[in-house]
C-alpha cells in the first residue's frame, strides 16, 4: 500500500496541476483594442441584432426604458435560475469601468475582468465568433447608453453547479468558434446570414437542443428544444419543420406576424422587436439562412 501511495500521490498532484492550468479562463493580450475607436452607428446596429437589451434591461422595462441595462431578468434552466446582471455605464454596479478588451473577453472568451468563467447564460459560445470590428463598435454605443446603480444578483444555483473553475472543462468541450454552416464562399446573403444567426443573434442557444452537460448538440442544429423553464418546446426552425417560405420568415422578422395569423409572443417577442430594427438586407439574409439549413438526419450523417 505504502509502494502504491509513493506513485499515487505525485500522480494526483501532477493531474491536480494540469486540471488547473487546462480549465484557466483564456484572455487576449493586454494590448488588444489599444487605440481602437469604435463607430457608435454601427454599434447600435450590433447591439440590436444582439439583442442585449432584450436580456440585460429591468423587468418590465419600455421603449427607451429598455436601453437602461439595470439587469434583473430571471433565466431559468436545469442548472439553476440565472439572473442578468447590471451591464449598464455605471462605474460600481455596472461594467462602466470596462474597457473595450474587458468586454472582448467578456464576449469572445467567457471571461470576467477578473480572469473568472462566466457561466455559458450569457450566450458568449455564440459571441466568440464575433469579429473585432463588431466589439469595439458595440463597445462605443454602449458608451453611450444611461448608467443604472441597480446592483446585479447573485445566480441561483446549487453544488456543483456554482463552482466557476470547472467551467474551464466545459469550455474546452464547447466553446467552439468554428462556423456550424461551413464555407468560404457561401455568397454575400447567407455569409451575412451565418454571422446575424450563429454569432451576433446567436438563435441556437434556445432553437437547438443540449446534451446532459449543457453544450449544443451540433446534430441536431435548429432542431426546436425544451424550453429551459420546463414550460412547452422552442420551435425547430431547419427547413423540413419551418416550412415558410424566405418571404415569410422576413415578414415574420419585421412584424411579428406568422403566415398563419398568429403573432410572436414570449421572449420571442422581444427578438422580434430587435430584427425589426435591421435592414430589410439583414432581415432577408436570415431567412436565407434558415432556408439553406440541413435537417437533422442530413447534419448528423455529414459529421457535425
Amino acid at each position: 500500500m505504502r509502494k502504491l501511495l509513493k506513485y499515487l500521490i505525485p500522480a494526483a498532484a501532477i493531474a491536480a496541476g494540469v486540471g488547473w492550468v487546462v480549465t484557466a479562463p483564456s484572455a487576449l493580450p493586454v494590448d488588444a483594442f489599444d487605440g481602437v475607436t469604435g463607430k457608435v452607428a454601427r454599434g447600435e446596429v450590433v447591439f440590436t441584432a444582439a439583442g442585449c437589451a432584450s436580456c440585460h434591461m429591468a423587468p418590465g422595462a419600455e421603449d427607451e426604458a429598455k436601453l437602461v441595462l439595470a439587469g434583473g431578468l430571471r433565466f431559468p434552466s436545469p442548472f439553476g435560475t440565472f439572473l442578468a446582471p447590471n451591464i449598464s455605464t455605471d462605474p460600481e454596479h455596472g461594467i462602466g469601468d470596462w474597457d473595450a478588451r474587458d468586454l472582448a473577453n467578456a464576449l469572445l472568451h467567457g471571461t470576467s475582468p477578473d480572469g473568472q468563467h462566466y457561466f455559458p447564460a450569457f450566450p458568449y459560445t455564440s459571441y466568440t465568433k464575433m469579429a473585432d470590428r463588431d466589439v469595439a463598435d458595440l463597445w462605443a454605443y454602449m458608451q453611450t447608453l444611461p448608467a443604472s446603480d441597480t446592483p446585479s444578483q447573485p445566480h441561483e444555483l446549487g453544488f456543483p453547479f456554482n463552482i466557476r473553475r470547472s467551467l474551464g472543462g466545459w469550455k474546452t468541450l464547447f466553446l467552439k468558434p468554428d462556423w456550424v454552416m461551413k464555407g468560404d464562399d457561401l455568397g454575400p446573403d447567407l455569409t451575412r446570414g451565418r454571422y446575424l444567426v450563429e454569432a451576433l443573434g446567436h438563435c441556437a442557444e434556445c432553437h437547438t437542443p443540449r446534451n446532459a452537460l449543457g453544450g449544443l448538440d451540433r446534430t441536431r442544429w435548429m432542431a426546436g428544444a425544451p424550453d429551459p423553464s420546463g414550460k412547452g418546446t422552442i420551435p425547430a426552425l431547419t427547413p423540413d419543420k419551418l416550412t415558410w417560405s424566405a418571404t415569410d420568415i422576413a415578414y415574420y422578422l419585421e412584424t411579428g406576424f406568422t403566415p398563419e395569423f398568429d403573432s410572436a409572443g414570449g421572449h420571442m417577442a422581444h427578438v422580434v422587436s430587435n430584427t425589426a430594427k435591421l435592414s430589410t438586407d439583414d432581415r432577408a439574409a436570415i431567412a436565407a439562412y434558415f432556408k439553406a439549413l440541413e435537417s437533422p438526419a442530413t447534419a448528423q450523417s455529414a459529421g457535425y
